[in-house]
């Protein structure tokens, strides 16, 4: 180790939260990896040790119990060799902290704990975390590193005080999950932290999926005045090697490779694609089923489920009833022909027909509706559990966000399910999303490139074909017209003035409005998806179940 220079490892790596074996060897081979490259120090994210996010399982004593052991092992296993940083969970005094530890020689060298927790969006780190205090550079070799934790450096007061205590570069930790444009707001905080303190600084974060996040990668290095030294891949592995050298102006990082940032589309759609896999893999499935309708958004779960596990772990099954149209049958046979996928046709003609048998003394003097439409779909998801059941395919469900928004779903029946790749895609994005992936194939995709969905599937007017002649504009306002409506009122949180100010009708948004809050129930009991935006359904919006109150104005 030469005093002017510091190599630093930085491993961009996917944990599985709760495997800690594994994580901690994926750590050591990090680790070895930088030894063999002459690092001084290999750095991993936030929580890397445990997977990230824990939830209230941060706080039971045996899991913390056996994260100490798994520290402590860690440390003599790469005790010969560079420091290693790595994020765990600790308990100390009766508080538990979010703690990043740097372990060298075979034993902990320093601990810093997470001092802004963060409790909004899908965070909410209060619960299960106490905050720490702001502590000073911790120094390796001849490096003094400031290690602010995650949500430390979107503050000005850590990275301040690290600078004042002798802090030469910043080493921020991260477990920060994916929404559209999040890149972006992350370089422009960090810039801020870089010239606020004229210091080097590196970002590291997580990558891969848990539950409904993705933690999108794309560590980076800045130099002072925000000039970029290093940008890792985003939504991928791997390990990058960072050397810092000693100037008369102080550390500076050597410019390395610089990987291209794809744009919204890719990005939306890998995340879609990374979730599913993720959630697949990592709770125990290899294959999925869901239902191809002939329609564009079971298209698209399929072409997702598709690039993520590969076709041959992909089964589709269409369940055709008397209100199928021909159109759809051949749609859904051209979708799982482009894509490769096994099709099987299980006809729910025959089990309608004795459903609405046993229930017709029941049912005698009122009139056919919504009731009769939702057992069609409820018998589809009855059959398709059993098939999940039968050969251990986790049930994918195709709802989008403009339907479940809205209630547009049929709980028990098309709502059942293990996993929702689309549930953060509203419809218009949907029809674009499709194209997006008939005119673009990438490495990393599974499937088969070319045009996996027909044009004929994206071009036809959306229809449950619970009925005859049925469209979804029967029910809905047009799908440009909601999708604005939804934004607004969901993801903006826009009061109904707000829109009528802009055009909309009042009582089409004043409806939508209602739409939302009556289906509140639905969401709660839905499968999880991927998130793709600031307002996702789950723990981005948290609204009461039972709720009386609508916009007055």
């Amino acid at each position: 180790m030469a005093d002017d220079r510091f190599r630093l490892t930085l491993a961009q790596y996917d944990p599985t939260v709760g495997a800690l074996e594994d994580n901690a060897a994926k750590a050591r081979a990090a680790w070895a990896a930088g030894r063999d490259a002459g690092a001084d120090m290999v750095a991993l994210p936030e929580m890397f040790l445990t997977g990230y996010q824990l939830q209230d399982l941060a706080q039971r004593p045996a899991f913390l119990a056996d994260v100490a052991a798994r520290l402590e092992a860690l440390a003599c296993d790469c005790a010969d060799g560079p420091a290693l940083g790595i994020g765990a969970p600790v308990v100390e005094d009766g508080r538990h902290h979010n703690a990043y530890f740097v372990l060298h020689r075979g034993r902990v060298l320093a601990r810093v704990f997470k001092h802004h927790l963060p409790n909004d969006e899908v965070f909410d780190e209060k619960r299960v975390f106490d905050g720490g205090p702001i502590v000073g550079p911790v120094r390796v070799g001849p490096l003094r590193i400031g290690m602010p934790v995650c949500e430390d450096a979107w503050y000005e007061d850590v990275a301040e005080a690290l600078a004042e205590t002798g802090a030469e570069i910043l080493l921020v930790p991260n477990g920060s999950p994916y929404h559209r444009g999040k890149h972006d707001s992350r370089m422009n905080i960090m810039v801020s932290r870089v010239v606020e303190t004229g210091l080097p600084l590196v970002y590291l974060n997580l990558v891969g999926g848990q539950d409904d996040q993705v933690f999108d990668g794309g560590s980076f290095v800045l130099n002072p005045g925000g000039a970029l030294a290093l940008q890792m891949p985003v939504l991928e592995e791997g390990l990058a090697h960072v050397d810092f050298r000693r100037t008369r102006e102080g550390w500076r990082a050597d410019r390395g490779a610089r990987a291209g940032l794809p744009d919204a589309w890719e990005q939306d759609y890998r995340v879609m694609v990374t979730a599913l896999g993720a959630y697949v893999e990592k709770s125990g499935f290899s294959k999925v089923v869901l239902g191809l309708s002939g329609g564009i958004d079971s298209a698209l779960v399929a072409a997702i489920a598709a690039d993520a596990l590969g076709p041959e772990n992909v089964h589709c099954v269409m369940l055709p009833s008397d209100f199928t149209s021909t159109g759809s049958l051949k749609d859904a046979a051209a979708v799982a022909g482009a894509l490769g996928c096994r099709l099987d046709e299980v006809p729910i003609s025959a089990p309608q027909a004795a459903a609405t048998e046993v229930l017709a003394p029941l049912f005698a003097g009122t009139e056919p509706g919504v009731t009769e439409e939702n057992l069609q779909s409820r018998l589809r998801g009855l059959l398709l559990m059993a098939i999940s059941n039968k050969f251990g395919e986790m049930l994918l469900t195709t709802g989008n966000k403009s339907e479940v928004a809205v209630g547009y779903a049929t709980i028990y029946g098309d709502m059942a399910g293990g996993y929702n790749p689309i549930k953060d895609l509203y419809k218009t994005r949907v029809f674009e999303t499709c194209r997006w992936r008939n005119a673009h194939h990438r490495p990393w995709m599974k499937g088969p490139a070319g045009e996996v969905i027909p044009s004929r599937v994206i071009e036809k007017p959306p229809s449950a074909e619970l009925r005859a002649d049925q469209k979804d504009e029967d029910s809905l306002p047009p799908y440009p017209v909601l999708d604005r409506i939804l934004e607004g009122l969901v993801d903006d949180a826009r009061s109904v003035e707000d829109l009528v100010a802009e055009g909309l009708e009042r009582d089409m948004v004043k409806r939508v409005e209602h739409l939302i809050y009556i289906s509140e129930y639905k969401r709660f009991q839905s499968a999880p998806g991927a998130r793709l935006t600031q307002r996702a359904f789950w723990l981005d919006r948290r609204y009461p179940i039972v709720n009386r109150w609508r916009d007055p104005s």
